[in-house]
C-alpha cells in the first residue's frame, strides 16, 4: 500500500481541479473528512468540504465549514438545502445519517448537477422503516434473523429508528402482550432473539454503472451507542458473496454498509441480514485503511471515471475509535495547541 506521501498528487494546488463537498450529519466524521480530502488530493483535485448541522458546534469543524440547517423532517428543508448548495457551489452530498440519505438522493435526482453517492430516495426511505425493509427482504429471498413466535426471548426494534436506540429485548410473554396492541405493534418489528453472536458489517461500493468494486467484512468487536468503536476487518468469501447478492437483487448503488449477524452457538449456523444501510457506515474507515478507497471511488464516479473492483485489501485490519475534545470558545473553534493547561 502507498505511503501517505507516495499518493498525494504533487500539481500545485492552483492547478488542480476544485470539488466542494457537502456532507449532511457528518457531525463526527472527522476522520472521514480526512480521508476525502486526501483521496480527492491523490486524484488531482482541491477540496472543500461542509458541513449541513443543527449547530455549528460539532466536531467535523475540525475539517470543514459547518453550515447552521434544519432538521430532517422541516418542510423548508429542500428550499434551504438548495440555497446551501448554490451559495457554496457544491458538487458531492455525501449523507451519513439514516433520514439524511433519502434528502440527499431526492435533491440530486431534482438537481442531476450534484452527485451523491447513494440508492434511489424511494429505497433509501424503505430501508429507513424496517418493517418495510424487512417485507422486501424475504420477498427477495434474503437470509433473516427468524420471526418471532412466542416461545422465547424476542428482540423489539423500533421501525423508524436508528443507532439502536429504542432496541427492546423482552421475555415471551411481554412480546405476546405487545404484539396483542396494535398501536404498540404498529411501532416495532420483531424477531426471534439471538444472544450468543457475532455480528458483522461489510463496506461496500458499486459504481453508478452496476459493477461491483468493493465489499469489505469487518467483525463487530465493541459498539457504543449503535456505532462500531473497535472492528477488525476478516477473510469471508461468504460474507462478501452474500453482500453482492443482497446488492444486486436490490439494485443498490453507490455507498453501502451491510449488518449481518451469525448465531455462534450452532456450528455451520449461517450469516442473517440485519440492515442494509444506503450510505457510508461509521466504521467504514477501517474498510479505507485496509485499501478499500471508497472515498476514491465517490470521487472517480463524480468525474465520470468509475473505480475498477478493489483487488486486495487487508485482513485483520482493526482500528479503535476514541473520543477527542474540539474546544469552542464564544463560539469559535479553538486549536488545542492554544489551550493553557
Amino acid at each position: 500500500m502507498r505511503s501517505y506521501s507516495e499518493s498525494i498528487d504533487k500539481k500545485p494546488k492552483e492547478m488542480r481541479q476544485a470539488v466542494n463537498i457537502l456532507f449532511l450529519g457528518g457531525a463526527k466524521r472527522v476522520a472521514m473528512a480526512r480521508l476525502f480530502k486526501k483521496a480527492a488530493v491523490s486524484l488531482g483535485l482541491d477540496p472543500v468540504i461542509f458541513s449541513y448541522e443543527l449547530s455549528d458546534e460539532v466536531p467535523i469543524a475540525e475539517e470543514a465549514s459547518v453550515i447552521k440547517g434544519l432538521r430532517w423532517s422541516d418542510p423548508e428543508l429542500m428550499r434551504h438545502l438548495h440555497e446551501v448548495v448554490e451559495e457554496n457551489r457544491i458538487d458531492i452530498i455525501v449523507p451519513f445519517v439514516d433520514p439524511a440519505v433519502g434528502v440527499a438522493a431526492r435533491f440530486c435526482r431534482n438537481n442531476p448537477e450534484v452527485f451523491a453517492p447513494c440508492a434511489a430516495p424511494e429505497f433509501a426511505e424503505t430501508m429507513f422503516d424496517k418493517a418495510l425493509a424487512d417485507k422486501l427482504f424475504r420477498q427477495s429471498g434474503i437470509q433473516l434473523p427468524p420471526e418471532a413466535d412466542g416461545s422465547d426471548e424476542v428482540i423489539c426494534k423500533p421501525r423508524c429508528g436508528s443507532a439502536s436506540k429504542g432496541i427492546l429485548v423482552v421475555p415471551a410473554d411481554t412480546y405476546r402482550q405487545m404484539a396483542g396492541d396494535n398501536a404498540v405493534a404498529d411501532k416495532y418489528i420483531f424477531q426471534g432473539y439471538v444472544a450468543d453472536r457475532d455480528e458483522y458489517s461489510v463496506d461496500c461500493y458499486v459504481n453508478l454503472n452496476g459493477s461491483f468494486v468493493c465489499a469489505i467484512p469487518r467483525k463487530r468487536l465493541e459498539v457504543s451507542g449503535g456505532e462500531v468503536t473497535s472492528t477488525i476487518t476478516v477473510h469471508s468469501p461468504q460474507l462478501v458473496s452474500l453482500s453482492h447478492e443482497v446488492l444486486t437483487k436490490l439494485g443498490v448503488r453507490g455507498a453501502a454498509t451491510l449488518q449481518f449477524l451469525r448465531d455462534r452457538s450452532c456450528e455451520g449456523a449461517p450469516y442473517m441480514l440485519m440492515e442494509v444501510n444506503p450510505r457510508l457506515g461509521g466504521g467504514a474507515v477501517c474498510s479505507v485503511h485496509a485499501g478499500a478507497d471508497i472515498p476514491v471511488y465517490i470521487l472517480s464516479d463524480w468525474l465520470g471515471k468509475p473505480a475498477k473492483e478493489c483487488q486486495s485489501w487487508r485482513e485483520n485490519l482493526k482500528i479503535c475509535r476514541y473520543p477527542a475534545e474540539v474546544v469552542f470558545d464564544n463560539g469559535h473553534l479553538l486549536s488545542l495547541s492554544l489551550i493553557h493547561i
